[in-house]
């Protein structure tokens, strides 16, 4: 019989190939196929023999990115005492230098959110983050004069954009303080190594600050108010309260370029700290411990570390109910 249809002649040449092509192969027991393994048909010794390995995703860079807020004074007020420069309003954070010779000096940050921050300068440049979101914000700078009582040196009010909900967990700041220069950097850098994802990235940090440090009661019983972490001095000891856990994962995922919210409230009736993170994958993840295939349970790695993963605690720490958020930075 003559085939007429070029198109239905050519479709059937193509099919015969097909089948030639594949009789020409051996199955695996996987349901794959494979050369016929006669003889010089092998792999050679030196050769990649990947056919069966899952295709994986390529390895993300990890080499670090430190933002660094500039006090460019494009944006600024001040006096003699204090000076501000609010230049970086739209990556979420501020500039304040206090020049003063007061020993014990207090700032009140308000935001839109009506949230007060209290934080205590210590005199020189230092970053503080605008995590009120876009809107206005006022500063207040206070000097003390005996015992609780307080003289205002300098106020101030301005307006803020930022250019995401995000920004401001992406830069140092006083509690998170980190540069280019910090150890800590090098040791996330190191850390996130072979990551496929930013996810990954966080389970690497997550697991070495669990391994790596350990919890100090006594710290915790006789820290001082307004008590700031050093976070390559707590690499460096190996020890730490909350909020160091917190302020050393913080920085190492930040110069790793996601976003993460140091998180300051209660825990029950403890005064705690802990963090969440923004990724690409995923959003914000609001207290991220671990991933089972349905949940993210919350990041709390002080109480993580302690109870040396029991399964009270990783209950506890998994119900967002038992946490009430008082401060974010």
């Amino acid at each position: 019989m003559k085939i007429k249809n070029k198109t239905l002649y050519l479709v059937i040449v193509i099919l015969v190939s097909i089948f030639l092509f594949a009789c020409g192969k051996e199955t695996s027991g996987n349901g794959s196929t494979n050369p016929s393994n006669t003889g010089n048909d092998s792999v050679k010794p030196g050769e990649p023999d990947d056919k069966d390995d899952p295709v994986k995703e390529p390895e993300i860079d990890t080499k670090p990115v430190v933002l660094k807020p500039e006090a460019s004074k494009v944006q600024s007020e001040g006096n003699t005492v204090t000076q501000l420069d609010y230049s970086n309003v739209s990556k979420g954070c501020v500039i304040v230098n206090y020049k003063g010779s007061n020993p014990k000096v207090r700032m009140l940050l308000t935001g839109p959110d009506g949230i007060k921050y209290t934080y205590v300068l210590n005199g020189g440049e230092e970053v503080f983050p605008l995590t009120g979101g876009s809107g206005k914000y006022q500063i207040g700078v206070y000097e003390n004069l005996s015992g609780n009582s307080y003289l205002p040196v300098f106020t101030y009010s301005f307006s803020a954009e930022l250019e995401s909900d995000f920004i401001s967990y992406l830069y140092p700041n006083q509690y998170v303080n980190f540069n280019e220069n910090s150890n800590v950097v090098k040791v996330g850098e190191e850390v996130s190594k072979g990551a496929y994802s930013e996810l990954e990235i966080v389970e690497k940090v997550y697991n070495y600050v669990m391994k790596t440090l350990t919890y100090d009661t006594q710290k915790a019983e006789t820290v001082k108010s307004g008590y700031i972490p050093n976070v390559d001095e707590i690499l460096d000891i190996k020890t730490g309260i909350c909020f160091d856990y917190a302020s050393v994962m913080a920085a190492m995922l930040r110069s790793q370029e996601i976003p993460t919210m140091l998180q300051i409230g209660y825990s029950g009736k403890i005064y705690h700290a802990w963090i969440s993170v923004y990724t690409k994958e995923a959003g914000w993840i609001n207290g991220i411990i671990e991933f089972d295939g349905l949940n993210w349970k919350r990041m709390d790695p002080t109480f993580a570390d302690s109870s040396n993963q029991s399964k009270q605690i990783m209950e506890y720490i998994s119900n967002a109910d038992n946490y009430k958020i008082m401060y974010k930075h």
